[in-house]
């Protein structure tokens, strides 16, 4: 038995080893930044956009917003983003009107504690050290007109201070400087993320219509006054109570535009031309644009459609968002 071992053995008729299985090499992950721009109620598509990104599997590493894109990507680095959408999809005219706080002698219209009340149920004191990954909320520095990155601190502050519009709500004082609106200054916060190191860039901008604002139109005829068209057509709530105030500051008078509607479309026009200029010197990898040129700026209380339009516009993009992951994972 042994001579018949020794045999097999050293005469090589022994079966070789089983070669150690082939184990592929892993690839770097890739780091995503996702910039979230302003859109004012435009921004509710932002819950559709993160849905179908976490439904995908692509979880963005560094996440900077500005204004309501702030709002949207602060809740969800908190694990509030059911909480958001929930009370987004609440909205009807009537509670919005109930979370207006008018402020006639103040430094806006509108002086946004009621909203600040709502939002501070689910984040209380939370930090934006505290969140899961690195958040980056755009704010503009009144005095000085500078661009300002909060990083740290109160998360509330920040998104406060990040949708601060001018004129219709009251700046915010954080870090010892009254803050506005980010968009005055970065609409879609790419820089903001590429100054985090990430490889690939994903841009959220709520801000495309169906046509471009800023052309110039010749030769147009002058003609018979018409009335702008009322920004919010809800009959049955405006033959309520508060039917003046609420028409005056969103629908005005005789079809006119009110007072606030006035502005957030003034604001848009600026805001659009801002983002095309920063757009092109920095460029993202990836945008997603929904088109949402049939929505007003206040159109708070379309939360549905929305949401659902951030989904569909993020689901025609994710082949080319896969197809980029897998070009940098590549090199």
């Amino acid at each position: 038995m042994f001579v018949d071992v020794a045999r097999k053995f050293w005469g090589g008729t022994m079966e070789a080893p089983p070669a150690p299985p082939q184990i592929a090499p892993q690839r770097p992950k890739v780091r995503i930044g996702l910039a979230l721009g302003s859109g004012v109620a435009r921004g509710w598509a932002g819950i559709g956009v993160m849905r179908k990104l976490i439904e995908s599997g692509i979880s963005p590493d560094v996440i900077a917003g500005t204004s309501i894109g702030a709002v949207v990507g602060g809740s969800y680095l908190a694990g509030k983003l059911d909480e958001l959408e929930a009370f987004a999809r609440s909205l009807t005219p009537r509670r919005i009107f109930s979370l207006i706080d008018v402020r006639l002698g103040g430094s806006g219209l509108i002086g946004g504690e009621k909203l600040a009340g709502e939002l501070t149920k689910h984040f209380g004191d939370m930090t934006i050290e505290s969140l899961s990954k690195p958040f980056i909320s755009v704010a503009t520095e009144l005095s000085t007109g500078h661009e300002i990155w909060l990083t740290r601190g109160r998360l509330i502050d920040a998104l406060r201070a990040s949708y601060a519009l001018p004129g219709v709500f009251e700046p915010i004082k954080t870090g010892g400087r009254w803050m506005v609106d980010g968009a005055l200054v970065n609409p879609v916060p790419v820089s903001a993320c590429q100054a985090h190191g990430v490889d690939l860039i994903i841009a959220v901008n709520f801000a495309v219509d169906g046509h471009r604002h800023g052309t110039v139109m010749q030769g147009q005829h002058a003609g018979p006054h018409e009335a702008g068209g009322n920004l919010l057509a809800d009959d049955d709530f405006k033959s309520r109570v508060g039917r003046g105030l609420l028409q005056r500051f969103f629908g005005g008078r005789d079809g006119r535009p009110g007072v606030t509607g006035v502005m957030l479309e003034s604001f848009h026009i600026i805001q659009e031309r801002i983002m095309r200029s920063r757009l092109a010197g920095d460029p993202p990898d990836i945008m997603i644009a929904p088109s949402l040129g049939d929505f007003s700026m206040i159109d708070f209380h379309r939360a549905d459609e929305l949401i659902r339009r951030g989904a569909e516009a993020t689901d025609r993009m994710l082949p080319q968002i896969e197809a980029a992951m897998a070009r940098v994972s590549a090199v």
